[in-house]
C-alpha cells in the first residue's frame, strides 16, 4: 500500500462538482452520509431512496437514443468521445447523490464518511461487501489509484482536484484519508464532496493498457449495476445488468436499475431519431420544444395508448441555454457589441414562430429558484460582496440588469435601433450595407451540432440572420457533425455557438471551470465565452468560504449579477420541467418525483418495465 504526497497547486477547476456548506457538530464521527445543511434527510437504515419504488418489478429491454456517435467506451479518458449515459450506469463513487434534497450523499462503496469541522480532510471507510463486475473487491489502493491517475492522466474536468490535495494514504484496513492543501488558508467546503464523488477504477487493469488513450477496446472495469455487453462502434452499445452486482441490497440501490438490458442507439441527426422512436425502435424521446411536444398528441401510438406523453416538473435553477459569444475573439470582447447582438435577437418573435410562445425565456442563470437574483437594484449584502469591483462591473450588475423585450412583430424596431446606436458608439459603420470597421465587414460564424437541437437552432439563426442583415452584420451558419463539433468547440473555432449549462441548487467550485479566468485559454475548458471575472471568481470563492446560507444565496445572487449583465449569452427558452414521450408499458413512481426532476437519476435509473397490459 501506497501514501502519495504531493506540493499543492492551483490551476482549472472541474465540473463534476457540488458545494457542501457544513454540517455543524465540533467533533468528527463516521456517519452513514452527509449533507449540505445539517443531517440527511435519510436516517440510517432507510429502506430506499424517496423517490424510488422499492417494489418495482426488475426485468425488460429499454432502448434510448442519442445523435451523433462514439469512438470511445472510457468517459475518464482525455481522448475520445463516449456515450455520456456510460459514466452513471456502469461507474459508482465512494458516496452517491440523492436528487430529491439540494445536496446530499450517502454511502456507496464507502460505508461510512468522517471530516473534521474545518473540512480540512476526509476519511472513507470501504464497504466490505464492494467489488467489481469482475468480481474482485474494491481495495483501498484501487481508490488512491483512482484519484491519483483522473487527477493527473484523467480527463480535464478531474485534474484541479488532484491539485488541492496534499496527502492520500490508507488510514486503517479499509480506510481512505484525504488531507486537503490549507497553505492558503481553509480550503473550498466542497472538497469533501467531490472526494466522495470521484468514480472508482479497477488499477490491476491498467498495468499493461494505455489510460489516456480511450482505446474502444480499453472499456474501464467498474463496480456499478451495467456493463458493457457488446457494441458497434459509433453506432450501439448493449448494457447488461449484473445479475452478480455487489450492491443490489444496500438502501441506496433499491427500486433502482430495473431494466436487464439498456440499448443505447446511434442516428445521424435528430429528425431520423424521432422517426425511429415513431416506429417503435426507441422506447423513450426527450422533447424540448413545446410546439413538437403538443404535435405528438395526434400520434396514432398516442391515441391508441401506446405511448404516453409525460411532463415531469423540477425545482432547480433555470441554467442557462442560449447561444454564447466567443469573447476571445474581437469585437466579441466589447460589451457593446454583445449587448447590440442580444438586442438584436427578437425573442418574442421567434418563440411565438417556433414554440406558439408556450416556452418562458431565461431571465438569468440561476433564475426559477431562491438563488436567482432578484429584479432591480443589489441588496445590501449583494453590493458589498461587489463594490470592490465596481470599476470593471458592466452597467447593470449594481443597478439591475433585465433582457431587453421586443413587441412581437417581426421588425423589433426599437431593439434594433438600439442596437445600431450601440454598434456606432464602439466605431462601426455601415458602408455599402455591410457593418464595418477599419475597412473589415461584420460577419460572425455560428457553430451548431447537428443533435436533438440543430433544428429549432437552426430555425432561430435564421430568423436571426434576417434581422443582423438590417444591422449589416453577415452571419454564417455552419451545422457540423459531432466529430467535429466536439474538436472545434474545444479549440473555440466559432463566434457563437449553443450552450446548455445546467446549474443545481448546490453550486460549488464547478463554476470556476465554467467561468473560470483560468479556462479562458485553455483548450477543451467549459468556458466557452472565454470568461476572466475577478468579480465572478470572487463571489465563487465567498459562496464556497461560507457556512451560512443566507451568505450563500447572497453569493451565488451576486455571481448570478454578474454572468447576466456580462452579456455572454443570448439566452433562449428555460426548460422547467421535462417533456418525454415513452412506451407505455415503461413505469416511474408518479407520486413521488425527485426534486431534481427529469435528471440524472431519474431516467432509466428509477423507472421500471410492466407487464403488457
Amino acid at each position: 500500500m501506497r501514501s502519495l504526497c504531493f506540493p499543492p497547486l492551483r490551476g482549472l477547476s472541474y465540473s463534476m462538482a457540488f458545494v457542501f456548506l457544513g454540517l455543524g457538530g465540533a467533533s468528527a464521527q463516521p456517519t452513514h452520509g452527509i449533507a449540505m445543511y445539517g443531517e440527511p434527510a435519510l436516517a440510517p437504515g432507510f429502506e430506499a431512496l424517496p423517490y424510488a419504488n422499492p417494489d418495482a418489478p426488475k426485468g425488460g429491454s429499454v432502448t434510448t437514443a442519442n445523435v451523433g456517435g462514439f469512438d470511445s467506451l472510457n468517459p475518464f479518458a482525455p481522448k475520445g468521445t463516449p456515450p455520456w449515459q456510460l459514466r452513471h450506469l456502469s461507474y459508482e463513487s465512494l458516496l452517491g447523490r440523492s436528487y430529491d434534497e439540494p445536496f446530499t450523499l450517502y454511502g456507496l462503496l464507502a460505508e461510512t464518511i468522517e471530516v473534521d469541522e474545518d473540512r480540512t480532510w476526509v476519511e472513507f471507510t470501504l464497504n466490505p461487501a464492494a467489488a467489481f463486475s469482475d468480481g474482485s473487491p474494491v481495495t483501498t489502493e484501487d481508490v488512491i489509484w483512482s484519484f491519483e491517475t483522473l487527477g493527473t492522466r484523467g480527463h480535464l474536468r478531474y485534474r484541479d482536484f488532484w491539485t488541492r490535495i496534499t496527502e492520500i494514504r490508507q488510514s486503517g484496513p479499509g480506510k481512505v484519508r484525504i488531507d486537503f492543501d490549507t497553505s492558503n488558508g481553509p480550503p473550498d467546503r466542497d472538497l469533501v464532496m467531490l472526494a466522495g464523488l470521484r468514480p472508482i477504477l479497477k488499477k490491476s487493469q491498467w498495468d499493461t493498457l494505455v489510460f489516456e488513450d480511450g482505446a474502444i477496446d480499453d472499456i474501464p472495469i467498474g463496480t456499478a449495476p451495467y456493463v458493457v455487453e457488446s457494441y458497434d462502434v459509433g453506432r450501439q452499445v448493449v448494457l447488461r445488468r449484473n445479475p452478480d452486482y455487489w450492491g443490489r441490497d444496500l438502501p441506496f440501490r433499491q427500486g433502482t436499475n430495473n431494466f436487464d438490458e439498456i440499448r443505447i442507439d446511434f442516428y445521424g441527426d435528430d429528425a431520423v431519431m424521432k422517426e425511429a422512436f415513431k416506429g417503435g425502435e426507441i422506447s423513450y424521446i426527450r422533447e424540448f420544444n413545446a410546439e413538437r411536444w403538443e404535435e405528438l398528441a395526434n400520434l396514432p401510438a398516442v391515441e391508441r395508448g401506446d405511448i404516453v406523453r409525460s411532463v415531469i416538473p423540477n425545482g432547480q435553477p433555470s441554467g442557462i441555454s442560449g447561444f454564447v459569444m466567443n469573447t476571445r475573439n474581437p469585437p466579441l470582447d466589447d460589451w457593446r457589441v454583445r449587448e447590440a447582438l442580444i438586442r438584436a435577437f427578437n425573442f418574442e418573435y421567434i418563440n411565438d414562430a417556433l414554440t406558439g410562445g408556450r416556452q418562458p425565456r431565461i431571465t438569468s442563470y440561476f433564475s426559477n429558484s431562491e438563488l436567482g437574483m432578484r429584479p432591480g437594484p443589489a441588496s445590501e449584502a449583494e453590493a458589498a460582496l461587489l463594490e470592490p469591483f465596481a470599476d470593471e462591473l458592466l452597467p447593470g450588475t449594481l443597478e439591475g440588469y433585465t433582457l431587453p423585450v421586443s413587441d412581437g412583430s417581426r421588425r423589433n424596431r426599437d431593439n434594433i435601433r438600439a442596437a445600431a446606436d450601440l454598434l456606432a458608439e464602439a466605431g462601426w459603420t455601415v458602408e455599402d450595407g455591410l457593418l464595418r470597421k477599419d475597412g473589415e465587414a461584420l460577419v460572425l460564424t455560428v457553430l451548431l451540432q447537428q443533435d436533438a437541437l440543430v433544428q429549432q437552432a437552426t430555425a432561430m439563426m435564421d430568423i436571426y440572420a434576417r434581422a443582423l442583415e438590417r444591422l449589416g452584420i453577415t452571419l454564417d451558419v455552419q451545422s457540423v457533425d459531432s466529430a467535429q463539433y466536439t474538436v472545434r468547440e474545444a479549440n473555440y473555432d466559432f463566434d457563437l455557438t449553443y450552450i446548455r449549462r445546467s446549474l443545481s441548487l448546490s453550486p460549488g467550485a464547478e463554476q470556476y471551470f465554467y467561468w473560470g479566468a483560468a479556462g479562458a485559454d485553455q483548450p477543451g475548458s467549459r468556458n466557452l465565452m472565454g470568461m476572466n471575472s475577478p468579480a465572478a471568481e470572487a463571489m465563487i470563492r465567498a459562496m464556497l468560504a461560507t457556512t451560512r446560507h443566507e451568505e450563500f444565496v447572497t453569493a451565488v445572487r451576486a455571481l448570478d449579477r454578474v454572468l447576466i449583465s456580462g452579456r455572454y449569452v443570448i439566452p433562449i427558452h428555460q426548460y422547467s420541467e421535462g417533456r418525454i414521450a415513452h412506451d407505455a408499458r415503461l413505469k416511474y413512481p408518479a407520486d413521488r418525483l425527485p426534486l431534481y426532476g427529469d435528471g440524472v437519476g431519474f431516467l432509466p435509473e428509477v423507472w421500471w418495465m410492466a407487464e403488457d397490459e
